[in-house]
């Protein structure tokens, strides 16, 4: 049975649930470039998986729309010359991308101004460095 991909500490995709595809890579190899499947294509049905909760999966397809086959997510990897390091890339990489999509959202911003020193330190310098741009003028007139 495939190992599962760990996510979160509390989410891993089970290993049957993932589809694994190989093909030539390009770029550097020598002899052995033309005959190793090295590049590596890792998939998962984002959608249509129990392993996420259905907000979580709402979030997750909002957040990966644009990166969704008919709510397949798919990863490539040919960076490296040998299929198990491929392998082991486009897991990190897909692991990586879900637990980004799932993430809870940043706080929202709250509007603040700043304080009455901050303004009063900013309108000082603006007025010294007038003052200096002042004297450079050439006053002979």
């Amino acid at each position: 049975m495939p190992e599962p991909l760990t996510v979160t500490r509390s989410i891993s995709i089970p290993g049957v649930e993932l589809r694994w595809r190989f093909s030539r890579s390009g770029g550097p190899g020598g002899q052995g470039v033309n005959t190793a499947d090295s590049r590596v294509e890792l998939s998962w049905d984002l959608v249509n998986s129990p392993v996420l909760s259905p907000t979580l999966r709402d979030r997750a397809v909002e957040r990966l729309g644009s990166r969704l086959v008919d709510g397949v997510l798919t990863v490539a990897a040919s960076e490296h010359r040998a299929q198990l390091d491929n392998r082991r890339a486009a897991a990190q990489r897909l692991a990586e991308l879900v637990r980004r999509a799932i993430a809870p959202p940043p706080p929202t911003r709250r509007a603040t101004k700043p304080s009455r020193g901050a303004v009063t330190r900013r309108l000082n310098a603006k007025r010294r460095r007038g003052d200096i741009k002042k004297l450079r003028r050439d006053t002979s007139d």
